[in-house]
């Protein structure tokens, strides 16, 4: 039984391991989408501030803060893939870290189960010892 014992402690070693390296993924997921939609913000905060400068201004200064304004726009929105997809990449990571946790804690009871079994057959096997009918030596009556 011990030896069942030893393996179920191997599984939840394993299963710990596995659960830790789930939650790094799912943590830096969540880290990228936070780094885009902060990137994200600031394009648009950046949009925002871009003004001409008061007084007289010439066609082309309009012109290049049009250009400037329409290149962060694009960029902005162009981001918008990339945090869908991150958003995605972070639920798909976070499915995997709650089912290596939903293992881990499977594992875990088979673990405490095994050890209890174990522990009732060696309990069991205490009680059978003191049960034992004593052997008579030969020419010894019965």
């Amino acid at each position: 039984m011990s030896a069942l014992v030893r393996q179920r402690a191997r599984i939840v070693r394993v299963r710990r391991i596995q659960h830790g390296v789930a939650a790094s993924a799912a943590v830096d997921a969540a880290q990228r989408v936070r780094i885009i939609e902060g990137n994200r913000a600031r394009l648009h905060q950046m949009r925002s501030e871009l003004q001409p400068a008061t007084g007289m201004t010439t066609g082309a200064a309009l012109a290049r803060i049009g250009e400037l304004g329409m290149r962060l726009d694009e960029a902005r929105f162009g981001l918008g893939t990339s945090l869908g997809a991150a958003r995605a990449m972070a639920a798909t990571r976070e499915g995997e870290r709650r089912a290596a946790r939903r293992d881990q804690e499977g594992a875990e009871k088979l673990e405490q189960a095994a050890a209890y079994a174990a522990e009732e057959q060696s309990e069991r096997r205490l009680r059978m010892l003191g049960r034992r009918r004593p052997r008579f030596a030969q020419g010894e009556p019965e």
